[in-house]
């Protein structure tokens, strides 16, 4: 019988949820600004009620990402601080293992291999998505808070900056908008070998056969400290 494994915690499922879910919103609400010409983005913000309550909506959603983005600061500290795990230990760090496993996957997808990269617990795909998040809070989060209150920072920031932060402000959520659909989308979601979802972001397990497929080193990992406990 397939064993299930633990992928992610309730925790880091809620932590996902509540960057997910005000994301799809922060876009909904917040391109209709953008692109105030478009029929379908004036469709959206006629039933969000108007500008000013799209306003509001993009705000409060706004608020609770930044509050989840800070509560995964602290989780991440607290754990750090409690595990104190070695650099080998930290799967989300990047290192050399991900440069090798680059260049054997455009082996693979050019056909010069019909081998694979073996992942650990994260690849070098899951850790360009983890990462892009702390770029892309630090510039949507400054640029918003700035837009939020003009006035206020306008006593002892040069107007330009004003106008900066709009511009980084919206070309930054175009990139995040393309980076989730183009990236995180296809290798989580749309790749024909996961079609239609994968549902490990609310289950928070991967079959067996799942983690030989797509983690196959920490599979066998977990396996030799089974044994090795028996």
């Amino acid at each position: 019988m397939s064993q299930d494994y633990t992928r992610f915690t309730l925790s880091q499922r809620l932590q996902h949820i509540f960057m997910f879910v005000p994301f799809i919103i922060l876009v909904l609400t917040g391109f209709p600004i953008k692109f105030p010409e478009s029929e379908f983005w004036s469709v959206v913000m006629s039933a969000a009620g108007g500008i000013q309550n799209a306003r509001i909506i993009h705000r409060f959603a706004a608020a609770v990402m930044i509050l989840d983005f800070g509560f995964h600061i602290l989780y991440v500290a607290y754990n750090l601080i409690k595990n104190r795990p070695s650099l080998a230990d930290m799967h989300l760090v990047p290192n050399g293992r991900d440069g090798k496993n680059i260049v054997e996957n455009m082996k693979y997808f050019l056909f010069l291999s019909d081998e694979r990269p073996r992942f650990h617990k994260f690849s070098y795909i899951e850790k360009f998505d983890y990462w892009a998040v702390f770029w892309g809070m630090f510039i949507m989060a400054g640029s918003g808070i700035i837009l939020w209150f003009p006035v206020l920072f306008s006593k002892f920031l040069p107007g330009i900056v004003i106008q900066i932060a709009y511009i980084a402000h919206s070309d930054e959520a175009m990139l995040a908008l393309l980076a989730i659909i183009i990236w995180h989308f296809y290798n989580v979601h749309f790749n024909p070998r996961i079609w239609p979802a994968n549902k490990v972001w609310y289950k928070g397990t991967l079959s067996e056969e799942e983690m030989e497929h797509e983690h196959p080193l920490e599979l066998e990992e977990i396996k030799a400290r089974e044994e090795a406990s028996k």
